[in-house]
């Protein structure tokens, strides 16, 4: 057996991320678990010394032939990358559920349903044309109704912020859930209702075999039409591979859309010829809704791994069958 190395005889930790600076995530592991050795890539196929990876869209194939990995921690609120890995190990793995994470994503939420309820992408273009003024009547929060699709920690950290401000909530979810103060719907049999009823629907559903391309034409047609701000708003925060951008596009010219915002998109960076950037119905974000801070997750992990080694379960682990 290769030396468990280099110091610790509780097995080192494999970073395996890619897009992402490791040595950052390094440096705070290195401060939060300084007996953990930190390494990015095993020594050699089927090396013992690797108890848990920490991964970020890691290469495929490099948690295989690790006899003695006990966890997998995903280091983004999302989990389908992992699953992008044909390779992927039968060990557990862990989502990233933090105080820090939910509020990045609940203040981007926040943000652009105001901006939207508040006309800002009006009054921007009111500005581009030197035009003080056009009569048009400012709903109030109560007379609008955010939809959030995905009743997970982050939708209903969001769904919280809302009510707050006025807004009327409700949420769907593929399984029943239950929260005070929104009116919620679950399943194929209560989208269409879900729909019908919000005048800005915010997505933040986990991306899987069910979920892909949700956000397309046949959605868009059963959304509600006529409300105080014309015809509904999209925002999605979740994942580029829920939407059918061409889909939006065409939705956003024939009406069915008054404005949407993307935080993701179907390929990432948003490629400089797409007419997103452009078209004066959209708002483009570049995957900033609510960035991984190496500094708040890493004692979560930590904290995880300890606890999971004096014999207590793991917390947010994923649901192989359902992806999330």
């Amino acid at each position: 057996m290769t030396d468990m190395g280099k110091g610790s005889d509780k097995g080192r930790i494999l970073l395996s991320v890619t897009d992402w600076d490791p040595e950052v995530w390094r440096a705070e592991f290195a401060k939060a678990a300084p007996d953990r050795p930190i390494v990015l890539a095993p020594d050699h196929p089927g090396d013992e010394t690797i108890r848990y990876a920490l991964v970020w869209k890691q290469k495929p194939g490099s948690l295989a032939n690790l006899p003695n990995l006990k966890a997998i921690f995903s280091l983004g609120a999302g989990v389908d990358h992992i699953f992008h890995d044909p390779h992927i190990p039968d060990v557990p793995i862990v989502r990233i559920v933090s105080d820090d994470l939910s509020m990045r994503m609940s203040e981007y939420v926040v943000w652009q349903v105001l901006d939207h309820h508040r006309l800002g992408p009006r009054y921007r273009r009111q500005q581009q044309a030197r035009i003080w003024h056009e009569d048009r009547r400012q709903p109030a929060a109560n007379e609008v109704t955010v939809g959030i699709l995905g009743l997970g920690v982050l939708g209903r950290d969001a769904a919280e912020k809302l009510l707050a401000l006025g807004f009327r909530v409700t949420g769907w979810s593929r399984r029943p859930h239950q929260m005070e103060g929104v009116e919620t719907f679950h399943g194929k049999e209560g989208l269409g209702d879900f729909l019908a009823g919000a005048d800005i629907i915010v997505c933040l559903l986990p991306l899987t075999s069910e979920t892909k391309g949700v956000l397309s034409m046949s959605m868009f047609a059963r959304m509600k039409q006529e409300g105080p701000l014309g015809a509904p708003v999209l925002i999605n925060a979740g994942r580029g591979g829920l939407q059918n951008e061409a889909d939006i596009l065409a939705a956003l010219d024939r009406g069915l859309l008054s404005a949407v915002t993307l935080d993701v998109f179907e390929k990432e960076p948003l490629p400089a010829d797409s007419p997103l950037w452009t078209h004066p119905k959209v708002t483009v974000t570049p995957h900033a809704a609510a960035s991984s801070a190496p500094g708040a997750l890493v004692p979560l992990i930590v904290k995880q791994i300890e606890a999971y080694e004096r014999g207590e379960p793991l917390t947010n682990l994923v649901d192989r069958n359902a992806q999330y």
